[in-house]
């Protein structure tokens, strides 16, 4: 009798074995989805805590660009040239430090005003220097008597281009009357300028055919419009360069900043310590600075450029706001199509 009541009491514990195994699998199965959930909840919390994180860096950011902006007009307004001009070196870095936290028209906002901020500047150092710019164009009327009004103001650098064609004489700018150092309506011919009469100052190159152009030297600012099939190569630039209708070009230069509108069909070869921009443009293409000739060194302590910031592959396409594609509009040059030899 004792040994069938043994194994009912050995079967005994096995009975629940059944029931309990799928039990057993449901908490299991729930806890999995409570952690998933709260893993999603983590999530948001922390996509919704960046996002305010750069809503408050970005209104820190413009708030200190408004700042900067107003302290180096005020600085203008003075004539504290030197000091403003440090002053909106730190600016353009701030700008160029703050890309990644601000909105697309707030970094075109930004780029306008210190180009802005750059013209100003450039107007009081002449409207300072009246007599030195004075007699010397003056000088230049003197130097070349009998000829048209506008090609003795622009005679300086005619023996720098002895081939046929229209003499391309000195480029003027157009705002306020103010005299810059260049060549405009030149054809197939070799241009160049050196270092004293490059530095600091403001450069226009304008309607250029087929010239091939040397800027060895510092100029404060660049400005190339409306040039077709021409190599411009450019030593530092301390502020900005502006590129505007032009077309089938080489260009190597180093800014601050590079602006670049309407134009096609661009190589450029440029160092730049903030983000280039392009707008109204397409089938332009970048690659690292790469010229050199004796005395660059000296021009980029000039400048004050960091030789060791250059965004030359990062540029914000004005025209494509998409930012899950790359912009149509530009390209890097592959380094095996780069140039290596200049001369």
């Amino acid at each position: 009798m004792a040994a069938p009541g043994g194994a009912a009491a050995a079967e005994a514990p096995l009975q629940p074995e059944g029931p309990a195994g799928p039990a057993a699998v449901l908490p299991e199965r729930l806890q999995r989805r409570e952690a998933e959930r709260l893993q999603g909840v983590e999530r948001q919390r922390q996509k919704k805590e960046a996002q305010v994180v750069k809503e408050e860096q970005s209104e820190f950011l413009l708030a200190a660009l408004g700042r900067e902006r107003e302290a180096v007009e005020a600085l203008l307004a003075a004539g504290a040239l030197e000091e403003a001009a440090a002053r909106l070196q730190a600016l353009q870095k701030l700008l160029t430090d703050s890309v990644r936290f601000l909105a697309p028209y707030e970094l075109r906002q930004g780029q306008e005003s210190v180009a802005r901020l750059q013209g100003d500047l450039a107007a009081r150092r002449q409207q300072l220097q009246p007599k030195k710019k004075f007699a010397f164009r003056s000088l230049k009327k003197e130097a070349a008597p009998g000829s048209a009004p506008r090609s003795t103001e622009h005679a300086e650098p005619a023996p720098a281009a002895p081939g046929p064609g229209p003499d391309p004489g000195l480029a003027e700018g157009e705002q306020g009357g103010e005299v810059l150092c260049g060549f405009s309506g030149a054809q197939d011919a070799e241009l160049e300028l050196g270092p004293a009469e490059l530095r600091q100052r403001d450069v226009l190159l304008a309607g250029l055919r087929r010239c091939r152009v040397r800027l060895r030297g510092n100029p404060n600012t660049l400005r190339v419009r409306d040039c077709r099939d021409c190599t411009l190569l450019c030593g530092p630039v301390s502020t900005s360069a502006l590129v505007d209708g032009c077309g089938d070009c080489l260009l190597a230069l180093a800014c601050q900043q590079l602006r670049t509108h309407r134009t096609r069909g661009c190589r450029f070869y440029v160092q730049v310590t903030s983000r280039a921009v392009i707008e109204g443009c397409s089938e332009v293409s970048f690659a690292p600075y790469a010229w050199s000739y004796p005395g660059i060194e000296a021009d980029f302590e000039s400048s004050g450029l960091d030789r060791d910031s250059n965004n030359w592959n990062l540029v914000d396409d004005f025209d494509w706001l998409a930012t899950d594609k790359p912009s149509p509009n530009w390209s890097l040059i592959p380094e095996e199509e780069r140039i290596t030899c200049w001369d």
